[in-house]
């Protein structure tokens, strides 16, 4: 997956209309990418930044159901995500993986209350089912989760569910979309929609940040998958366009791993602002959330309210036996919901995760909503309907049973590049064949330069966020050693892309910028 070969393409293509273009990289757009260039249609991709710079590499890192959805009453949902998940782990089982939530109990009430909804969520998911859920007692709570508070401790329920790394599986979902024929650009923004005289869908207009260069992107049919950013292009098409996006932010804290000291999660089913919080091990470390504040504009790089840090510590210190700080806070990271409105849009936790497709006036695909976890069905329907309104021959969806890149059954015996799958075995040979590659960029983090080489060569990281943030995850683990790493990790960058040390200084002092946003008080 190289860029001057994806822009090659679209300089080759010319005027010729490709099926599709997809406007937006995340996990919609870049899923929606998948399922249509593995049926063999023509699709372009264009990302204004780098691949899952916003919302797809900031959720909770759970593939899972959603159990407050089993509460809502939003049963289709639960099914259909509990499926989902199950395809995941087939599909990309070097990413996701089982992980045992336990549910403390400490009222008499909620062992009965919350085992019987449990079993309900395992039943629901059926041939799909990850593991049945179990009521323990205190003593075996406590074992599980022995950071747990003890005190009014009545036991606890465990079930299971799916843990991914989210930023990673979309590099690899990028990388199948490429080997299925897609053309995917990062760094490529979408300057105006192009119509014809009745006001039709053409294409668009898309610039190379990189280069200031503008491209003509002509298609049979325009699908936006902008996430948070929605509303902006359907007002390319319509300028009276009314909005149909109620963001929401969602927090997470990082801590280290001494927090829980385990392999378990906890999930917290109800908190004072009406969402499930989890405490989940992650990477080595402890990541708690998450909050849902309604905010009114989106941008790439959302910062966290000064309550919604306090709601978590607060929340955490009531199960934690040691409660954590804001010393204890090593990363902090925000994402934003593109939650579909919904009456006055006030209460962004009440309303629900499905999915949208909405067929504008001017034949503009848009689709927004879901979530992670049903991002391969979100694809299989959007492209459906996309093929349908662009007449398109009709193919049937592959991704079912679509391995993903990197696919490996046993990929834990690659330790820490485990995450790699069988990339891992070509991660190891540069290590080997230069020692200076295989050491680890900073003493509390096991990225090595290697990773940094692979990143730039194999998965389009063009800035030191994106090696940083989602080719590796340091950024989101422990922003001040992201930090330190950085100065190392722009000079890898700046031999493997032939930069200056002008690119250099550049880079380090946007990434610094960043990063502030990372840690608590905005200082290293």
């Amino acid at each position: 997956m190289i860029r001057s070969q994806m822009l090659g393409r679209i300089q080759e293509r010319g005027s010729k209309p490709w099926d599709m273009l997809i406007i937006g990289g995340g996990a919609t757009g870049v899923g929606i990418a998948v399922d249509a260039a593995s049926r063999g249609y023509d699709v372009v991709l264009v990302e204004q930044s780098d691949f899952g710079k916003g919302t797809s590499s900031r959720s909770t890192k759970l593939a899972h159901g959603g159990v407050r959805y089993l509460e809502q009453g939003n049963i289709s949902l639960v099914m259909e995500a509990l499926k989902e998940r199950g395809l995941m782990r087939q599909n990309a089982p070097h990413l996701v993986h089982d992980l045992a939530f336990v549910v403390p109990n400490y009222e008499w009430w909620e062992a009965p209350f919350y085992g019987v909804g449990l079993k309900v969520y395992n039943m629901l998911a059926g041939k799909y089912g990850f593991g049945p859920s179990t009521i323990l007692s205190s003593a075996e709570a406590l074992k599980r989760l022995p950071t747990i508070k003890t005190e009014g401790l009545r036991g606890g329920i465990v079930y299971y569910d799916g843990q991914f790394d989210d930023a990673r599986l979309l590099i690899n979902l990028a990388e199948t979309a490429s080997e299925q024929g897609a053309t995917l650009v990062n760094y490529m923004r979408v300057e105006r929609l192009l119509q014809s005289s009745t006001g039709e869908l053409e294409g668009a207009v898309a610039v190379d940040l990189e280069a200031s260069k503008e491209y003509e992107l002509r298609a049979e049919v325009v699908i936006n998958a902008t996430g948070a950013f929605t509303d902006n292009i359907r007002r390319m098409a319509d300028a009276e366009a009314k909005p149909m996006i109620s963001p929401s932010q969602g927090i997470h804290l990082v801590f280290p791993g001494k927090f829980l000291s385990s392999d378990h999660a906890i999930m917290v089913p109800h908190t004072r602002d009406g969402r499930v919080m989890f405490a989940i091990p992650w990477h080595g470390h402890t990541v708690v959330g998450t909050t849902d504040t309604p905010i009114t504009t989106s941008t790439l790089d959302p910062l966290p309210f000064e309550e919604e840090i306090d709601f978590i510590l607060e929340t955490s210190a009531r199960y934690l036996n040691q409660a954590p700080t804001r010393a204890d806070v090593l990363s902090v990271f925000v994402g934003i919901r593109p939650l579909v409105k919904a009456g006055d849009g006030g209460n962004t936790a009440a309303l629900s995760r499905d999915h949208s497709i909405r067929i504008e006036s001017s034949g503009l695909v848009t689709i927004t909503g879901g979530k992670w976890t049903t991002y391969r069905h979100m694809a299989e329907d959007c492209v459906n309907q996309a093929a349908t309104m662009a007449q398109l021959e009709e193919r049937p969806c592959v991704t079912r049973t679509l391995n993903i890149h990197g696919y490996h059954q046993n990929a834990d015996k690659f330790d820490d590049l485990a995450v790699y799958g069988v990339d891992a075995l070509e991660i190891e040979a540069l290590q080997k064949a230069d020692a200076s590659l295989a050491e680890p960029l900073d003493a509390e983090l096991p990225y090595t330069a290697a990773e940094i080489v692979w990143g730039v060569r194999h998965e389009m990281a063009r800035t030191l966020d994106d090696a940083l943030a989602r080719r590796t995850r340091a950024l989101f683990l422990n922003a001040k050693a992201a930090l330190r790493m950085a100065p190392k990790a722009a000079a890898v960058m700046a031999k493997e892309l032939n930069k200056d040390d002008a690119w250099q200084q550049q880079q380090i002092a946007e990434f610094t910028r960043i990063a502030s946003g990372y840690i608590l008080g905005g200082k290293a």
